[in-house]
């Protein structure tokens, strides 16, 4: 909501008060400061206003700030009457110094403790001599600009360059000849410590000749920490999102409620092609199978599980999708042997094919998804604006079947060892593939 309303005031000399609950506070006070307008006019009602009555949202307005302890209205009204954003400058860095002062190992890691700048798990201190190993694994400067990444859509980008991406890799532990991977996972521009509120998390799937180059599993244990190279990539990418996008700091650039396991090393892991009966997922993309690339999910909040394919799988798999947030589309992980079952018993001989039938079945009443609260917040306004499906979607009786996802948003890999037929849905939206080979 600053956003908006700095935008609205500075662009527009539209006199607007900018309203949050007062657990944004903080975040509210650096989304100004970034924004370049510290002063710019807000107040705050307390946490939540979800399941309030009537009277008690009222008793919010007429009662004071939580914040200030001043009368709420007062300050709506001075807000809208007063020039409060005369003072700023505007000026906020976006960068931080390449290299900080001389100091014991010791309090060397504290300085990056207390900056935020770990996962608060012991990291490798980036010297200049690892930094430079690690730049020596690929044909790109040092000062070439990798990409933007942003911790909100409102809190505005950082750039940052390869040696910039050097330095987290080498703080998570990866080996130099991992570089390009780490590297095409950072051009992506997608954080991995993202701060919306539901606690996303990532996950990057490899495809083509590097899974073999650099050690990537696909078999067993791959989703785990069972390969250096998945949980070192992995790490690598949560660190390069939280320093170089401006910050995760918890209760300032990061907002996610509960938090996300996942966010440790971003579910990294390589889809096992040679034991696939499909096409691997970087072909069904666009890339030619020799191709080496890394494919990033976003999401991760949900997740159903199962084994094998037996009678009555039609009916486990549309249990699986119902619990599956509607709102983020799944993304089936299969074990090799699940996957072939699908193929060769049951008919499916593309994913194309199975991906159909999941859209088909994944059904809920029209009621029931237009009340979960993503679908309210995201999904119900472009319906009323008159978006399709959306729109078709509302315009439903309240207890007709509707899809829960759309057909193009649906994907599949095959992973794992073989070891039993087990098998995830993740809800996962898909951001990109991107080539590894790009940044040998």
């Amino acid at each position: 909501m600053s956003t908006h309303a700095i935008e609205l005031e500075a662009e527009y000399s539209v006199p607007t008060m900018a309203l949050h609950t007062d657990i944004f506070h903080n975040v509210v006070k650096s989304v100004r400061q970034v924004k370049g307008l510290p002063e710019a006019p807000h107040a705050f009602v307390p946490q939540p206003v979800m399941g309030k009555s009537a009277a008690q949202l009222r008793a919010y307005v007429d009662g004071d700030d939580p914040v200030t302890g001043r009368p709420f209205m007062q300050e709506v009204i001075e807000g809208l009457t007063q020039d409060q954003t005369a003072n700023s400058d505007g000026a906020f860095p976006r960068t931080t110094p390449r290299l900080v002062d001389p100091a014991s190992e010791d309090e060397l890691h504290q300085i990056f403790e207390d900056n935020h700048w770990t996962d608060y798990l012991p990291i490798i201190l980036p010297t200049e001599e690892r930094v430079a190993e690690m730049l020596s694994h690929t044909s790109h400067k040092a000062d070439e600009v990798v990409g933007r990444m942003q911790p909100t859509h409102n809190r505005g980008y950082w750039e940052y360059d390869v040696e910039k991406v050097a330095v987290n890799a080498v703080m998570a532990g990866c080996r130099p000849e991992y570089f390009p991977a780490v590297l095409a996972i950072a051009s992506a521009g997608i954080s991995a410590r993202g701060s919306t509120s539901s606690s996303a998390a990532a996950m990057v799937i490899f495809n083509g000749p590097v899974r073999a180059e650099m050690g990537i599993n696909s078999g067993i244990g791959a989703m785990g920490p069972y390969a250096h190279s998945n949980a070192t990539i992995g790490r690598a990418y949560g660190l390069l999102s939280q320093n170089l996008q401006g910050g995760s700091v918890a209760g300032t650039t990061f907002m996610g409620s509960q938090g996300n396991n996942f966010t440790y090393n971003s579910i990294t892991f390589a889809e096992n092609e040679e034991r696939s009966p499909w096409q691997p997922l970087h072909v069904q993309k666009g890339f030619e199978a020799d191709a080496s690339t890394v494919s990033v999910f976003y999401g991760l909040r949900s997740n159903s599980f199962c084994l094998g394919v037996r009678e009555y799988w039609r009916e486990h798999v549309r249990d699986m999708l119902l619990g599956i947030e509607p709102n983020t589309p799944p993304v089936f992980l299969l074990d090799p042997i699940t996957a072939r079952i699908f193929a060769e018993r049951e008919g499916f001989d593309t994913k194309e094919k199975l991906i159909r039938w999941a859209w088909e079945n994944a059904q809920m009443p029209s009621a029931r998804y237009f009340d979960l609260q993503l679908i309210q917040n995201y999904i119900y306004p472009r319906a009323t604006f008159g978006e399709e499906p959306f729109a078709s979607m509302l315009a439903t009786e309240p207890e007709e079947l509707i899809p829960m996802f759309r057909e193009a948003e649906i994907n599949i890999v095959t992973v794992g060892g073989e070891a039993n037929g087990y098998w995830h849905i993740h809800g996962g939206h898909y951001r990109g593939t991107y080539s590894v080979d790009d940044w040998r």
